[in-house]
């Protein structure tokens, strides 16, 4: 346990202890924001959220015990670069999808979920960035593929377009918010972004959606 301001908050699961966490007093809960190229899990019944645009986000809980968690990834893809291959496509989802996949559904299973009762709900995969029209479709292929071949249910999906999200999701119960963010007013999404695509190439790495206003 440990207090942040005058809430108690629950130790995290070993692992995550770099993630920011803090009282949602709008939503009266414990809530780990995550960024680009971060996941979390909970046990508890705390909320994830992220903000997302040419990003996905996979939601992935076991709907019995109710572990679960999200993460925050994409492919990635410089501006006005097209995927030159199908080696190379499946070259980089090796590399950076299947790490964000694999490391988010191991942890589950690690704390007491089963494969068996996995479900996936998928966000994001938006054109948000200029000249990088067929990264966000590449995310979604990518996850759904992933899904497939795994054989895992993907049950809910709020996908594509061109707005950027906030996605709002509680692994212990399965509920997820979605907000279409309308307009940017500021540069924050496409700068955090940008940064994360630009710091891939130094790295190696191995049911229903509710809208809110």
């Amino acid at each position: 346990m440990r207090l942040n301001g005058n809430v108690e908050f629950p130790a995290v699961l070993p692992g995550f202890e770099s993630i920011n966490r803090y009282w949602d007093a709008r939503n009266q809960t414990i809530a780990a924001k995550i960024l680009p190229g971060e996941y979390y899990v909970t046990s508890g019944q705390e909320l994830i959220t992220t903000v997302l645009g040419s990003c996905v986000s996979a939601c992935i809980r076991d709907r019995i015990t109710g572990v679960g968690g999200m993460n925050h990834f994409l492919l990635p893809l410089s501006p006005g670069e097209t995927w030159s291959s199908a080696t190379e496509i499946i070259s980089l989802a090796n590399r950076y999808g299947n790490y964000a996949m694999e490391h988010l559904i191991n942890d589950i299973l690690k704390n007491g979920g089963k494969k068996n009762n996995l479900e996936i709900k998928i966000f994001g995969g938006s054109q948000i960035i200029h000249g990088m029209s067929d990264i966000g479709a590449s995310n979604i292929e990518f996850v759904r593929n992933y899904a497939a071949v795994e054989g895992l249910d993907i049950v809910a999906a709020d996908v594509s377009g061109t707005n950027p999200r906030k996605v709002v999701y509680y692994p212990h119960s399965g509920r997820v918010m979605v907000k279409r963010i309308r307009e940017l007013h500021n540069s924050t999404i496409l700068k955090r972004e940008s940064a994360y695509i630009e710091s891939l190439g130094d790295k190696s790495q191995e049911g229903e959606i509710e809208l809110f206003n």
